[in-house]
């Protein structure tokens, strides 16, 4: 049950991101929402704040000092490494820049990077969810975009739900994976 509100049709901010749209469908504990571009996503209703009225404050990078968003944002800052704690739950984050991956790129085109990119991604979700890792932050960068579509075109294939990741902690170019643990037990 949802306890703030939500209805379809509502305008909606989400919190850590630079994203607003309209409630379009509520699912138990996900709440779909379609953004002025068209594009659908998946939050938890914690993650979204109701807008009453036009509040362009709300997606601000520059006001954070919003009283409203205080109290929602009050979250301590993680610190960088593989394996992230918060509130008892491992977060496994990937880089999947191409420096990252290979030491050199020679003899490789965009083909053979964006699939090396790829396989990286689906061995990562495959191992998380062997391991039973609820999340997974993989950092692609901005770009054009392309590896951003294809990975999620990836993880549509498995038993996860997909999101842009933290704008605060990861800024534009990454999307947070939380993996389904109850599937198949």
């Amino acid at each position: 049950m949802l306890r703030k509100g939500f209805k379809v049709g509502n305008k909606v901010a989400v919190l850590d991101d630079v994203l607003k749209g309209v409630v379009i469908a509520i699912a138990k504990d996900l709440i779909s929402i379609e953004t002025l571009d068209g594009m659908i996503f998946n939050f938890n209703e914690d993650e979204l704040v109701k807008i009453e009225t036009e509040q362009h404050e709300l997606t601000k990078f520059s006001d954070i000092n919003n009283g409203f968003l205080k109290d929602k944002i009050g979250l301590p800052k993680a610190k960088k490494s593989l394996f992230k704690k918060q509130k008892k739950e491992v977060i496994m984050e990937v880089d999947l820049h191409i420096s990252k991956l290979t030491k050199s790129v020679k003899g490789l085109d965009n083909y053979d990077m964006l699939n090396l990119q790829l396989d990286t991604a689906k061995r990562k979700v495959e191992f998380a969810i062997q391991k039973r890792i609820s999340k997974i932050v993989f950092i692609h960068g901005v770009g054009e975009g392309i590896l951003k579509s294809e990975l999620q075109a990836l993880l549509n294939k498995y038993p996860v739900k997909h999101y842009d990741a933290s704008y605060k902690q990861y800024g534009l170019g990454a999307t947070e994976v939380y993996v389904f643990q109850n599937i198949g037990s």
